[in-house]
Protein backbone atom coordinates (compact mmCIF):
# COMPACT_ATOMS: atom_id res chain seq x y z
CA UNK A 1 0.00 0.00 0.00
CA UNK A 2 1.12 3.30 -0.93
CA UNK A 3 1.38 5.99 2.14
CA UNK A 4 0.66 9.59 1.03
CA UNK A 5 1.03 12.65 3.79
CA UNK A 6 -1.29 15.58 3.16
CA UNK A 7 0.29 19.01 4.71
CA UNK A 8 -2.41 21.15 5.68
CA UNK A 9 -0.92 24.94 6.92
CA UNK A 10 -4.38 25.15 8.39
CA UNK A 11 -6.57 23.95 11.70
CA UNK A 12 -8.17 20.84 11.25
CA UNK A 13 -11.48 22.76 12.62
CA UNK A 14 -11.63 25.05 10.05
CA UNK A 15 -14.81 24.98 7.85
CA UNK A 16 -12.59 24.80 4.55
CA UNK A 17 -10.61 21.72 5.99
CA UNK A 18 -14.21 19.93 7.20
CA UNK A 19 -15.44 20.30 3.54
CA UNK A 20 -12.60 20.34 1.49
CA UNK A 21 -10.20 18.66 3.02
CA UNK A 22 -11.31 15.98 5.41
CA UNK A 23 -13.59 14.42 2.50
CA UNK A 24 -11.06 14.38 0.06
CA UNK A 25 -8.86 12.03 2.08
CA UNK A 26 -11.28 9.65 2.54
CA UNK A 27 -11.95 9.12 -0.70
CA UNK A 28 -8.05 8.24 -0.97
CA UNK A 29 -7.96 6.28 1.32
CA UNK A 30 -10.71 4.38 -0.17
CA UNK A 31 -9.18 3.96 -3.06
CA UNK A 32 -6.19 2.19 -1.62
CA UNK A 33 -3.79 5.31 -0.08
CA UNK A 34 -2.49 5.12 3.27
CA UNK A 35 -3.34 8.52 4.29
CA UNK A 36 -1.24 10.47 7.35
CA UNK A 37 -2.45 14.24 7.34
CA UNK A 38 -0.59 17.44 9.11
CA UNK A 39 -2.45 20.12 10.42
CA UNK A 40 -1.46 23.51 12.08
CA UNK A 41 -3.59 24.19 15.09
CA UNK A 42 -4.38 27.44 16.48
CA UNK A 43 -3.89 28.45 20.13
CA UNK A 44 -6.11 26.15 21.50
CA UNK A 45 -9.13 27.01 23.24
CA UNK A 46 -10.98 26.13 25.88
CA UNK A 47 -13.11 23.47 23.78
CA UNK A 48 -10.02 22.33 22.02
CA UNK A 49 -8.52 20.19 25.13
CA UNK A 50 -6.26 16.85 24.72
CA UNK A 51 -9.66 15.42 25.36
CA UNK A 52 -11.52 16.58 21.97
CA UNK A 53 -7.79 16.46 20.06
CA UNK A 54 -7.53 12.73 21.12
CA UNK A 55 -11.17 12.53 20.08
CA UNK A 56 -10.70 14.03 16.60
CA UNK A 57 -7.75 11.66 16.23
CA UNK A 58 -9.82 8.56 17.06
CA UNK A 59 -12.76 9.68 14.40
CA UNK A 60 -9.81 10.42 11.87
CA UNK A 61 -8.61 6.91 12.63
CA UNK A 62 -11.95 5.58 11.70
CA UNK A 63 -12.21 7.67 8.25
CA UNK A 64 -8.83 5.74 7.62
CA UNK A 65 -6.70 8.98 8.11
CA UNK A 66 -4.04 9.47 10.71
CA UNK A 67 -3.78 12.95 11.75
CA UNK A 68 -0.82 15.08 13.73
CA UNK A 69 -1.00 18.74 14.40
CA UNK A 70 1.57 21.65 15.15
CA UNK A 71 1.11 24.55 16.86
CA UNK A 72 0.06 27.43 13.97
CA UNK A 73 1.63 30.68 15.02
CA UNK A 74 0.52 33.86 13.45
CA UNK A 75 2.36 36.79 15.51
CA UNK A 76 5.11 38.60 13.83
CA UNK A 77 3.46 37.80 10.75
CA UNK A 78 6.48 36.54 8.43
CA UNK A 79 8.83 35.63 11.38
CA UNK A 80 5.74 33.27 12.43
CA UNK A 81 5.72 31.95 9.38
CA UNK A 82 9.22 31.28 8.81
CA UNK A 83 9.11 29.53 12.26
CA UNK A 84 6.41 27.11 11.35
CA UNK A 85 7.93 26.18 8.01
CA UNK A 86 11.25 25.04 9.90
CA UNK A 87 8.94 23.32 11.98
CA UNK A 88 6.98 21.51 10.08
CA UNK A 89 9.91 20.59 7.54
CA UNK A 90 10.97 18.95 10.31
CA UNK A 91 8.59 16.82 10.54
CA UNK A 92 7.94 15.76 7.58
CA UNK A 93 11.28 14.93 6.91
CA UNK A 94 10.42 12.76 10.47
CA UNK A 95 7.75 11.52 8.78
CA UNK A 96 8.97 11.07 5.55
CA UNK A 97 11.65 8.42 7.24
CA UNK A 98 9.73 6.35 9.72
CA UNK A 99 6.22 6.24 7.52
CA UNK A 100 8.10 5.29 4.67
CA UNK A 101 6.13 8.40 3.09
CA UNK A 102 5.62 7.81 -0.78
CA UNK A 103 3.87 11.10 -1.52
CA UNK A 104 3.84 14.53 -0.19
CA UNK A 105 0.80 16.11 -0.88
CA UNK A 106 1.15 20.28 -0.24
CA UNK A 107 -1.83 22.47 -0.30
CA UNK A 108 -1.05 25.80 -1.38
CA UNK A 109 2.32 27.57 -1.21
CA UNK A 110 3.31 27.00 2.49
CA UNK A 111 2.76 23.56 2.37
CA UNK A 112 4.00 22.61 -0.19
CA UNK A 113 7.27 24.49 0.74
CA UNK A 114 7.40 22.33 4.01
CA UNK A 115 7.19 19.47 1.83
CA UNK A 116 9.78 20.61 -0.60
CA UNK A 117 12.74 21.45 1.82
CA UNK A 118 11.78 18.60 4.03
CA UNK A 119 12.40 16.04 0.74
CA UNK A 120 15.35 17.93 -0.51
CA UNK A 121 17.21 17.21 2.91
CA UNK A 122 15.90 13.09 3.35
CA UNK A 123 17.80 9.99 2.11
CA UNK A 124 14.53 8.82 0.99
CA UNK A 125 12.67 11.23 -2.07
CA UNK A 126 8.59 10.68 -2.27
CA UNK A 127 6.29 12.21 -5.10
CA UNK A 128 5.32 16.55 -4.14
CA UNK A 129 2.39 17.47 -5.13
CA UNK A 130 1.82 20.99 -5.59
CA UNK A 131 -2.47 21.33 -4.87
CA UNK A 132 -2.09 25.18 -5.74
CA UNK A 133 -5.82 26.13 -4.90
CA UNK A 134 -4.90 29.51 -5.85
CA UNK A 135 -2.67 31.96 -7.20
CA UNK A 136 -1.27 33.37 -2.83
CA UNK A 137 0.95 35.71 -3.61
CA UNK A 138 -1.50 37.77 -5.98
CA UNK A 139 -4.42 36.89 -4.05
CA UNK A 140 -2.17 38.86 -1.30
CA UNK A 141 -1.49 41.87 -3.38
CA UNK A 142 -5.05 42.46 -4.70
CA UNK A 143 -6.34 42.18 -1.15
CA UNK A 144 -4.60 45.09 -0.07
CA UNK A 145 -2.61 42.95 2.25
CA UNK A 146 0.67 43.19 0.86
CA UNK A 147 1.82 46.00 -1.36
CA UNK A 148 2.07 45.45 -4.96
CA UNK A 149 5.82 44.58 -6.18
CA UNK A 150 7.16 44.33 -2.52
CA UNK A 151 9.34 42.26 -0.65
CA UNK A 152 6.63 40.16 0.34
CA UNK A 153 5.39 39.24 -2.71
CA UNK A 154 8.70 39.32 -4.58
CA UNK A 155 9.93 36.55 -2.17
CA UNK A 156 6.42 34.52 -2.26
CA UNK A 157 6.88 34.28 -6.36
CA UNK A 158 10.62 33.32 -6.29
CA UNK A 159 9.66 30.83 -3.98
CA UNK A 160 6.72 29.53 -6.31
CA UNK A 161 8.64 29.41 -9.17
CA UNK A 162 11.18 26.89 -7.09
CA UNK A 163 8.42 24.90 -6.06
CA UNK A 164 7.08 24.70 -9.75
CA UNK A 165 10.05 23.29 -10.52
CA UNK A 166 10.39 20.73 -7.82
CA UNK A 167 6.98 19.61 -7.98
CA UNK A 168 6.23 16.21 -9.24
CA UNK A 169 2.07 16.71 -10.10
CA UNK A 170 0.04 19.60 -9.54
CA UNK A 171 -3.99 20.43 -8.69
CA UNK A 172 -5.42 23.13 -9.52
CA UNK A 173 -9.04 24.88 -9.35
CA UNK A 174 -10.40 25.65 -12.67
CA UNK A 175 -9.44 25.41 -16.30
CA UNK A 176 -8.38 28.91 -16.63
CA UNK A 177 -5.70 28.36 -14.36
CA UNK A 178 -4.33 25.30 -16.10
CA UNK A 179 -4.03 27.43 -18.74
CA UNK A 180 -1.91 30.33 -17.07
CA UNK A 181 0.32 28.34 -15.38
CA UNK A 182 3.68 26.68 -17.38
CA UNK A 183 4.12 23.14 -16.72
CA UNK A 184 5.90 20.83 -19.32
CA UNK A 185 3.84 17.90 -20.68
CA UNK A 186 5.35 15.00 -18.71
CA UNK A 187 4.17 16.05 -15.26
CA UNK A 188 0.38 15.64 -14.35
CA UNK A 189 -1.79 18.62 -14.01
CA UNK A 190 -5.12 17.89 -12.84
CA UNK A 191 -8.05 20.32 -12.81
CA UNK A 192 -10.40 19.45 -10.04
CA UNK A 193 -12.81 22.07 -8.71
CA UNK A 194 -14.28 22.30 -5.10
CA UNK A 195 -16.85 19.30 -5.08
CA UNK A 196 -19.78 18.48 -2.81
CA UNK A 197 -19.57 15.23 -0.43
CA UNK A 198 -23.14 14.37 -1.43
CA UNK A 199 -23.36 11.32 0.56
CA UNK A 200 -22.85 12.92 3.88
CA UNK A 201 -23.87 16.62 3.20
CA UNK A 202 -26.19 16.92 0.38
CA UNK A 203 -28.61 13.54 0.58
CA UNK A 204 -31.24 13.61 -1.55
CA UNK A 205 -34.09 14.57 0.62
CA UNK A 206 -32.05 18.02 1.48
CA UNK A 207 -35.08 19.38 -0.22
CA UNK A 208 -37.36 18.07 2.63
CA UNK A 209 -36.47 20.41 5.56
CA UNK A 210 -37.42 23.28 3.86
CA UNK A 211 -40.35 23.99 5.47
CA UNK A 212 -39.38 23.45 9.08
CA UNK A 213 -35.97 25.63 8.31
CA UNK A 214 -38.47 28.43 6.90
CA UNK A 215 -40.69 28.06 9.98
CA UNK A 216 -37.59 28.32 12.01
CA UNK A 217 -35.98 31.46 10.35
CA UNK A 218 -39.50 33.34 10.06
CA UNK A 219 -38.74 33.46 5.96
CA UNK A 220 -42.38 31.89 5.22
CA UNK A 221 -43.38 33.65 2.24
CA UNK A 222 -40.33 35.61 1.14
CA UNK A 223 -37.51 35.31 -1.27
CA UNK A 224 -34.48 34.48 0.58
CA UNK A 225 -30.87 35.25 -0.98
CA UNK A 226 -28.01 33.84 0.96
CA UNK A 227 -24.39 34.11 0.76
CA UNK A 228 -22.01 31.40 2.51
CA UNK A 229 -18.26 32.55 3.18
CA UNK A 230 -16.03 34.92 4.10
CA UNK A 231 -16.67 38.81 3.65
CA UNK A 232 -14.46 41.52 3.16
CA UNK A 233 -10.91 41.34 1.40
CA UNK A 234 -11.77 39.91 -2.05
CA UNK A 235 -15.13 39.25 -1.05
CA UNK A 236 -17.30 42.47 -1.87
CA UNK A 237 -19.15 42.89 0.82
CA UNK A 238 -20.40 46.49 -0.13
CA UNK A 239 -21.60 44.99 -3.40
CA UNK A 240 -23.58 42.66 -1.75
CA UNK A 241 -25.19 44.89 0.20
CA UNK A 242 -26.53 47.06 -2.75
CA UNK A 243 -27.81 43.95 -4.82
CA UNK A 244 -29.80 43.13 -1.48
CA UNK A 245 -31.02 47.02 -1.60
CA UNK A 246 -32.30 46.48 -4.70
CA UNK A 247 -33.50 43.65 -4.44
CA UNK A 248 -36.00 44.88 -1.35
CA UNK A 249 -36.70 48.22 -3.70
CA UNK A 250 -38.49 45.28 -6.27
CA UNK A 251 -39.85 42.77 -3.71
CA UNK A 252 -40.10 43.95 0.69
CA UNK A 253 -40.49 40.58 0.89
CA UNK A 254 -36.85 40.02 0.13
CA UNK A 255 -34.76 38.66 2.98
CA UNK A 256 -30.76 38.07 3.49
CA UNK A 257 -29.05 35.76 4.88
CA UNK A 258 -25.21 36.04 5.24
CA UNK A 259 -23.71 32.59 6.88
CA UNK A 260 -20.03 33.91 7.56
CA UNK A 261 -17.20 32.84 10.34
CA UNK A 262 -16.36 36.49 9.30
CA UNK A 263 -16.84 39.64 11.82
CA UNK A 264 -20.58 40.53 11.20
CA UNK A 265 -20.78 44.14 12.11
CA UNK A 266 -19.89 45.51 8.53
CA UNK A 267 -22.49 43.66 6.47
CA UNK A 268 -25.53 44.21 8.97
CA UNK A 269 -24.31 47.79 9.17
CA UNK A 270 -24.35 48.38 5.51
CA UNK A 271 -28.01 46.22 4.94
CA UNK A 272 -29.29 49.07 8.37
CA UNK A 273 -28.03 51.73 5.97
CA UNK A 274 -30.30 50.48 3.14
CA UNK A 275 -33.24 49.95 5.26
CA UNK A 276 -33.21 46.23 6.41
CA UNK A 277 -34.24 45.62 9.63
CA UNK A 278 -33.69 42.58 12.44
CA UNK A 279 -36.49 40.86 11.15
CA UNK A 280 -35.55 40.94 7.51
CA UNK A 281 -31.95 39.20 7.73
CA UNK A 282 -30.22 36.41 9.15
CA UNK A 283 -26.36 36.79 9.69
CA UNK A 284 -24.10 35.09 11.53
CA UNK A 285 -21.43 31.76 12.49
CA UNK A 286 -23.15 28.39 11.36
CA UNK A 287 -21.39 24.97 11.36
CA UNK A 288 -20.53 23.83 8.74
CA UNK A 289 -22.77 20.29 8.97
CA UNK A 290 -25.49 23.01 9.35
CA UNK A 291 -24.91 24.92 6.46
CA UNK A 292 -26.94 22.44 3.67
CA UNK A 293 -30.03 22.75 5.95
CA UNK A 294 -29.98 26.64 6.38
CA UNK A 295 -29.56 25.84 2.35
CA UNK A 296 -32.15 24.25 2.06
CA UNK A 297 -34.83 27.28 3.35
CA UNK A 298 -33.10 29.85 0.66
CA UNK A 299 -33.74 30.72 -2.70
CA UNK A 300 -31.05 32.35 -4.52
CA UNK A 301 -27.28 31.84 -4.02
CA UNK A 302 -24.95 34.60 -4.16
CA UNK A 303 -21.15 34.82 -4.87
CA UNK A 304 -19.89 38.22 -5.24
CA UNK A 305 -15.69 37.81 -5.73
CA UNK A 306 -13.19 40.74 -6.93
CA UNK A 307 -12.46 39.84 -10.81
CA UNK A 308 -8.64 40.21 -10.53
CA UNK A 309 -5.72 37.57 -12.05
CA UNK A 310 -5.84 35.95 -9.06
CA UNK A 311 -9.71 35.32 -8.73
CA UNK A 312 -8.81 33.40 -12.47
CA UNK A 313 -7.85 30.27 -10.45
CA UNK A 314 -10.84 30.33 -8.03
CA UNK A 315 -13.67 28.01 -7.53
CA UNK A 316 -15.58 29.08 -4.98
CA UNK A 317 -17.01 26.64 -2.61
CA UNK A 318 -20.38 27.94 -2.54
CA UNK A 319 -21.11 27.48 -6.05
CA UNK A 320 -21.32 23.57 -5.82
CA UNK A 321 -23.14 23.71 -2.33
CA UNK A 322 -25.73 26.37 -4.15
CA UNK A 323 -26.80 24.16 -7.00
CA UNK A 324 -26.46 20.88 -4.67
CA UNK A 325 -29.42 22.98 -2.42
CA UNK A 326 -30.73 23.46 -6.18
CA UNK A 327 -30.32 27.32 -5.57
CA UNK A 328 -29.87 29.57 -8.99
CA UNK A 329 -26.72 31.64 -8.38
CA UNK A 330 -26.42 35.69 -9.03
CA UNK A 331 -22.73 35.86 -9.67
CA UNK A 332 -20.17 38.57 -11.01
CA UNK A 333 -18.40 38.10 -14.16
CA UNK A 334 -14.40 36.96 -14.44
CA UNK A 335 -13.99 34.83 -11.34
CA UNK A 336 -12.61 31.24 -12.37
CA UNK A 337 -14.43 29.19 -14.43
CA UNK A 338 -18.05 30.71 -12.90
CA UNK A 339 -19.04 32.45 -16.13
CA UNK A 340 -18.42 29.01 -18.54
CA UNK A 341 -20.68 27.06 -15.73
CA UNK A 342 -23.69 29.81 -15.43
CA UNK A 343 -23.81 30.57 -19.51
CA UNK A 344 -23.72 26.58 -20.63
CA UNK A 345 -25.46 25.39 -17.76
CA UNK A 346 -28.01 28.04 -17.31
CA UNK A 347 -28.33 27.98 -13.77
CA UNK A 348 -28.32 31.37 -12.69
CA UNK A 349 -27.38 34.89 -14.21
CA UNK A 350 -23.77 36.99 -14.51
CA UNK A 351 -23.52 40.73 -13.38
CA UNK A 352 -20.52 42.44 -15.05
CA UNK A 353 -21.29 46.10 -13.70
CA UNK A 354 -22.18 46.62 -9.61
CA UNK A 355 -24.29 49.59 -10.48
CA UNK A 356 -28.03 49.88 -9.60
CA UNK A 357 -29.61 49.12 -13.32
CA UNK A 358 -27.34 46.20 -13.37
CA UNK A 359 -28.62 44.84 -9.97
CA UNK A 360 -32.33 45.31 -11.12
CA UNK A 361 -31.78 44.16 -14.28
CA UNK A 362 -30.29 40.36 -12.96
CA UNK A 363 -33.32 40.30 -10.57
CA UNK A 364 -35.65 40.42 -13.38
CA UNK A 365 -34.26 38.48 -15.32
CA UNK A 366 -33.99 36.20 -12.43
CA UNK A 367 -37.62 35.76 -12.33
CA UNK A 368 -37.91 34.96 -15.62
CA UNK A 369 -35.20 31.72 -15.50
CA UNK A 370 -38.00 29.90 -13.52
CA UNK A 371 -37.76 27.19 -11.39
CA UNK A 372 -34.42 25.38 -12.32
CA UNK A 373 -33.96 23.71 -9.01
CA UNK A 374 -34.06 20.30 -10.34
CA UNK A 375 -31.73 21.60 -13.21
CA UNK A 376 -29.15 22.78 -10.36
CA UNK A 377 -28.71 19.64 -8.89
CA UNK A 378 -28.12 17.70 -11.86
CA UNK A 379 -25.57 20.20 -12.19
CA UNK A 380 -23.58 19.24 -8.86
CA UNK A 381 -23.85 16.06 -9.44
CA UNK A 382 -22.46 16.02 -12.90
CA UNK A 383 -19.64 18.63 -12.08
CA UNK A 384 -19.24 18.85 -8.07
CA UNK A 385 -19.78 15.34 -7.14
CA UNK A 386 -16.93 14.19 -4.54
CA UNK A 387 -16.89 10.70 -5.66
CA UNK A 388 -17.62 10.80 -9.13
CA UNK A 389 -15.43 14.06 -10.04
CA UNK A 390 -13.23 15.29 -7.00
CA UNK A 391 -12.26 11.38 -5.83
CA UNK A 392 -11.64 10.17 -9.32
CA UNK A 393 -9.20 12.79 -9.83
CA UNK A 394 -7.43 12.71 -7.14
CA UNK A 395 -6.82 9.25 -7.42
CA UNK A 396 -5.84 9.27 -11.12
CA UNK A 397 -3.23 11.89 -10.26
CA UNK A 398 -1.89 9.71 -7.34
CA UNK A 399 -1.41 6.89 -10.21
CA UNK A 400 -0.33 8.86 -12.67
CA UNK A 401 2.47 9.85 -10.07
CA UNK A 402 3.84 6.73 -8.70
CA UNK A 403 3.86 5.41 -12.24
CA UNK A 404 6.53 8.01 -13.34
Amino acid sequence: MKRSLYICYFGLRQPLVRTQVIPYLQELARGGIDVSLLTFEPEMSSEWTPEAIETERINLAEKGIKWDLRAYHKRPSALATAWDILVGSLTVRKKIAADKIDILHGRVHVATLMGALARKFSSRKPKLIFDIRGFFPEEYTDAGVWPENGMLYRSAKRVERWLMKESDGFVVLTEKAREMILVDETRPVEVIPCCVDFAERFPADIGSRRDEMREKLGVAGRTVYTHVGALGGLYLTKELADLMAEARGLDQRAFAMFLTQSDPTEIVELLKQRGFTDKDMFVGRVDPTEIPTYLSASDVGLSFVKATYATQSRSPTKIPEYLAAGLPIIANAGVGDVDELINTEKVGLLIDKFEPEAYQNVLFRLRRLGNVSERCKEVARRRFDLETVGGVSYRRLYDNILQS
